[in-house]
Formats: C-alpha cells, structure tokens, sequence
C-alpha cells in the first residue's frame, strides 16, 4: 500500500492524546449525604497508581478512530501496474500557437513560429499532429483528418506554409479554452494510435491569459502537456485604459470628465510617462502622468481636444498597446411623439410637463414632437419616434397612425384626462363601445397595489422608493379592464378600480393611466416618481440598442434596427453590409468604426489584460491540474511526473480514503455505546453502595 499523501499519516500520533487522559487519574465529584464524622477515626483514602490504565478497550477504540482518520486523510491505495503504450506506438500531439495580441511585440511571433517549424520536421512518421492557433478563439490551421491525407512526406511541409500565412491578432488570450478543445480534438483522434497523447503550447505565457474555464475540470488520464515559451527581452510595459462612466453617474447639465487609467508594470524602471492626443490642434499641452513600478494613476480629463481621437502613451518600451482610442460621449437621440393639441405654454395640459421630464444628459437626448394637425402623423416621425403619447382630442387619421405604431412593436401611453377619452381610447382599441366615466373620488385616492415585477415599476421595487402613498390622485375614469383580450393591470387604487393597465397591440402595447400627471387630476408630475416613470417606459419602448462609450476586441456590438440594410466601416477602411437587425461581430482591430447609413459611430480598443506582459509561474496551471511538463524535463523528471499521474489516476479509481471514513464513524459509534455503559455501570454501582 502506497500513500498519495504521506505526511498526513503522522496524525495518527493523535493516539497519543487518548493515552495521557486516561493515565490522568481524576478525583471523584460526588458527594454522599452523611450525619456527622465526629464518632469516626480518620482514614486517608486509598490512592491507586497514576500510571495504571482503565477501561483499555474503551482507548483502543479512540485510538482506532483517530489512526483511521489520519489514514483516510494520507489518501491510500493499492499499486498496481497501468497499461502503457506499447513500443513503437504512434504518438498523437495537438501544436498550440498563441496568436493574441502579445504576441505582437519584438519578434516573439516569428520566434514561434521557428519552434513550430522544428516540431514539425522532428515528427516521427508513425504520429499524428494537428496545429491550432489560439487568442479569443481557436482556429484550426491543420487537423488530424488532414494530416493522415496528406502524403507523409508532405505533411510538415504543408502544414508549415499554411502557418507561414498566419499572424497575430488583437484579440485577448484564452488559453483554457484552447487547451479544452485541443482535448476533445485527441479524444475524435484515430484511437487505433495507442501510443501518447499530448499537447505542445508554444507561447509568451503572459500573465493576462485567462485560465478560469480550468477550474474544476478533471484532466483526462493519459494527455500530457508541454509548455515551450517565448520571452521578450523586456516585460516593462505600461499601458492607458478608458474608464466610461455609467449612467447612474449621468447628471443633467454636468459634463463628464474622461477619466483615463494608466498602469505600469511591476518590473518596470520607468516612472514617468505622457499622453499625447491623436488629431488634436498644433500646441495641444501634453498630459504628464507620474506612476511608480507596479502601481495605477487616474489621469483626468474636463474635455477633449476638437477633433482628438485617441491618445498615444509614451515613455515605455513596448508600444503596440499604446493607443488608446476615446471619443466624446455621443448622447443617444430619442424623439419621443405627442399626438395632441396642446399648447407648449399652457401649465394646465399634459405637454408643459412633459417637455420639462425628459433632460438632457451626457447619454440620451429626448426630443418631445408634437403633432397637432389632424392630418397622418408623417412616416419619418412615426420611424425615429421611441415613444408614442395620445392626447385626449386626437383627430381619427393619427389614432391610426397611433395603432399602425404599437403594432410595429412599440408602445403608445394614452393618459385618460376626462370621460371622453374613452373615445379617443376606443378607436384606438377598435372597441367604439368602450366607456371611461368619471369615478367619484372623496378627497384623493392613493395607489394600493402595484406590480413591481413589471419593468414598468421595477425602478421602484427597492424598498426606499416603493412609496407612493404621498402622491394623490383628484380625478381618475372607471373602465372595465376585464374586458380587454390579454389586458394587465399593473396598478390599482386603494378602492380597487385599475390604475395603470397595459394591453397588447400587435407586436407593441398600448398603456393606459386611468388619469392623468395634470395639476388638475394628480400630484404626478409634481412628484419624484413622474420621471423615472416616463424614462421606464421609454426604456420599454425604444428600439435603439444600449450603446457603451467603448467595445473590446471580439465584442458584438448591437446596431440600431431599421428596414434598411446597414455598413459598418472598420479603422483600416474596408467596408461590412449587414442585414436589418443584424448584430456586429467583426471587431477585430482598434480603432473607430462608423455605421452608415446614419452617423453612428463607436470605439473598439484593445482588451486591458493584453497589457498584463510579465509570464506567470507554471505552479499555476499545476494548481489546476494540468499535468505540465517542460522542454528541459531530464527523463529522470519525467519518469516521476508520470508516476506521481499515475498514482492520482489509481487513488482517485480505488478512493479507499471513503471506507476508511466509513470505518472511523463506526469506531465511534461503538466507543460512544462503550462509554455509554460504562457510565451506567458505574452510575449503579454507587447508588447501590449508598
């Protein structure tokens, strides 16, 4: 019997413990009711031997148990010899390029490839070799289907040329998701090869790779890997990352400044570094930026320079991620349609508040068009419009402008300002007999019940904000929702009568407020609830994708969504036709893109872990059970690294540790049932004698 884990065995020396308390003789506690001692002489007790042992089975079963414990926990195993390869047998060897964007500096790329080539020419002729290339994804270069087609004199050759076509690119590097599939490429591997598996990486090992996907991933019995590195001759690299800021920062009427990160290396020797604007004015003053070794600096910026586009770090040694692309935060255009007619000035009428709910941040722009004539709403505003608001004296031909709009899959509000807008409502609708009276309110209602899972109200589902009970409604209609296909009430009053309902429309929705946010009928608009209600429902309604101040190498950006195809120019110039609707997936360089038709435009920069350069320590991957082997492994390392794989392979088989378990919980058992009576026995024994 062999122990994966020796040291764990001296606990069994715990016995000793058992041992000494039961040596230690203690004095009796109990005490026995007697007249007086007067008429007796006195008699000094009888003291046994303090080395004497009592109850010796009672010890043997605690030592047991510990001893046990500490066997289970040294992890043993039966030896037995496992099957090997026969003599001669073909090896199969899966060849990992790193191509992310570390591999861009100095020469570390053509270096790569040098060792590629070499195991290439040096394969046995029995063997089966399959190259991939590795970054964000894994591309296959040549697989084990097309190096058994190919001629074997041919073979190395071929698959040299197609790699000399090869170079890196900007994405990040995943190696866990390299070495992953490179096992399921051994495991669909002609299997009547039974000599072994392995896996060569050739990379810089640098230390943003991502190794995440490993954890907890059983490593296949019998697959090796070997890490054959590159090294730059310098790590000492400094790097600028953009910080966006997020909407919850997004104040009105307060410019938000660009806050820049620059990082620099632990190993680097350089401290003082600058940051120039890219397309900037002649004389622009260059941004100083003093960061010691291994530390990070937030470099402010109120705003930048017209025309800048990016900002160039200088000052280390290794440049290819030294531009940072920015451009300033490009609010989001969101016109928001009232059909009406309302006056802009009038205080008593929806449209004064709601000019005045909508302002204007760094991220979003709401434009409130109102269309008063009784005409068709034009066919441009109905197709940029977000959001749809029907006033209570609508003419019939932009109701159904309004009808055509919730059907094409956005949502029409329609505040119920007076019993005749059950009119208005029921054209909408298409119901000419749905009825909206007046309800009779005594002082105000307040609203009772509301649906915070709705996204309508799920703003409001924290505790802090859930409060309506301050808003007070004069006036609201009465209208049976019941009688509405697939109507949803999402709030009520305190009586019980709707409040808010939503009812679908075609693809979009129609959503009514029973009254309405004028002084006359509520303290809505008055109140903190008015606005993040509207900017709930414009969030509901809009089709415009959520835009981010920048994307990362190999993100899918959304675009906006329209009848018309779209072209995505990238920073090199060539040019991507996309269908409606389509997402954009080809962000593989930095720079900025522009969307046309339209004048959209976003960043894409480099991803910030590409600029973590020093290597990480192989005890990394070890510590994930990756079963790593060197280049330099004399056959001395190698016999044990194999023996100690082994060794796992047959503890975790055997798992004899679960029965040693087992047994210990049984000791236990019969010493907890053993001292039980021992304790009755001796419980009897002096009642009896008193």
């Amino acid at each position: 019997m062999s122990f994966l884990a020796p040291f764990f065995a001296l606990g069994a020396l715990a016995v000793i413990g058992p041992i000494l308390f039961h040596l230690i003789r203690r004095t009796t506690r109990e005490k026995t009711p007697f007249s007086t001692l007067m008429f007796l002489e006195p008699s000094p007790p009888r003291i046994t031997k303090r080395s004497r042992l009592e109850n010796v089975w009672l010890l043997l079963l605690r030592c047991l148990a510990l001893a046990l414990l500490a066997l289970a926990f040294a992890r043993p195993f039966l030896e037995r010899a496992m099957p090997g390869p026969p003599p001669g047998a073909g090896q199969r060897i899966v060849i990992l390029a790193d191509t992310s964007a570390s591999m861009r500096r100095e020469n570390l790329w053509p270096e790569a490839r040098g060792k590629i080539e070499a195991r290439l020419r040096a394969v046995h002729p029995a063997d089966q070799v399959a190259v991939l290339t590795f970054d964000r994804e894994v591309r296959t270069v040549m697989s084990f289907e097309e190096w058994k087609k190919t001629p074997m004199n041919e073979r190395a050759a071929v698959a040299i040329q197609r790699l000399a076509q090869i170079s890196p690119t900007w994405n990040a590097t995943r190696l866990d998701a390299a070495l992953l599939q490179s096992i399921e490429a051994l495991d669909q591997a002609d299997e009547s090869l039974q000599g072994k598996r392995e896996i060569v990486v050739v990379s810089d090992m640098q230390e943003g790779a991502q190794l995440d996907g490993l954890q907890g991933y059983q490593w296949p019995r019998g697959i090796s890997v070997t890490v054959d590195s590159v090294a730059a001759q310098t790590h000492q690299n400094a790097s600028a990352q953009w910080l966006s800021e997020s909407e919850e920062n997004d104040k009105p009427g307060e410019e938000i400044p660009l806050r820049v990160r620059v990082s620099n290396a632990a190993e680097s020797k350089k401290e003082q570094f600058q940051l120039h604007w890219k397309g900037a004015p002649q004389g622009t003053p260059v941004l100083e930026a003093y960061v010691p070794a291994g530390q990070a600096r937030i470099v402010r910026i109120v705003k930048p320079p017209t025309g800048a586009t990016a900002l160039t770090l200088s000052g280390d040694d290794t440049p290819f991620d030294n531009t940072l692309y920015i451009l300033p935060p490009q609010p989001a255009q969101l016109p928001v349609l009232f059909v009406g007619p309302d006056a802009d000035d009038d205080t008593h009428a929806s449209l004064y508040y709601l000019r005045r709910a909508f302002p204007k941040t760094a991220h979003q722009n709401v434009e409130i068009l109102a269309h008063r004539a009784e005409g068709a709403v034009p066919a441009f505003q109905l197709q940029q419009s977000q959001l749809l608001i029907l006033g209570d004296a609508a003419g019939d031909v932009p109701i159904t402008s309004a009808r055509q709009f919730a059907r094409d899959g956005k949502i029409v509000l329609m505040p119920l300002t007076s019993a005749t807008s059950a009119s208005v409502l029921g054209k909408l609708l298409e119901l000419p007999t749905l009825a909206a009276p007046e309800a009779t309110v005594k002082d105000y209602a307040l609203l009772a019940q509301i649906d915070f899972r709705h996204p309508l109200f799920a703003a409001f589902a924290d505790p802090r904000f859930s409060d309506f009970a301050k808003i007070h409604w004069w006036k609201y209609r009465r209208f049976d929702a019941a009688g509405l296909t697939g109507a949803q009430v999402l709030a009520q009053f305190d009586n019980g009568d709707p409040a808010v309902v939503q009812v679908p429309l075609g693809k979009g929705s129609v959503v009514i407020f029973t009254s309405s946010w004028r002084p006359s009928d509520s303290q809505l608009a008055l109140s903190s609830k008015f606005v993040p209600l509207l900017q709930s429902l414009l969030e509901q309604s809009s089709s415009l994708p959520p835009q981010k101040a920048q994307y990362f190498i190999g993100d899918e950006v959304p675009l906006p969504t329209g009848p018309q195809p779209l072209r995505v120019r990238k920073p090199d110039g060539q040019t991507v036709s996309l269908a409606p609707g389509a997402k954009f997936s080809g962000a593989d360089q930095p720079g900025i893109y522009t969307v046309t038709p339209g004048t959209q435009r976003f960043v894409v920069n480099l991803p910030p872990d590409e600029s973590r350069l020093a290597p990480f320590s192989t005890e990394r991957l070890i510590a994930l059970g990756v079963p790593l082997r060197t280049v330099h492994e004399t056959p001395a390392e190698a016999a044990r690294r194999e023996g100690q794989a082994q060794a796992v392979e047959i503890e975790s088989q055997q798992k004899l540790w679960r029965w040693l378990i087992v047994a210990a919980l049984g000791v236990l058992l019969l010493e907890t049932l053993f001292a039980g009576k021992l304790s009755r026995t001796v419980s009897g024994s002096t009642i009896a004698s008193t």
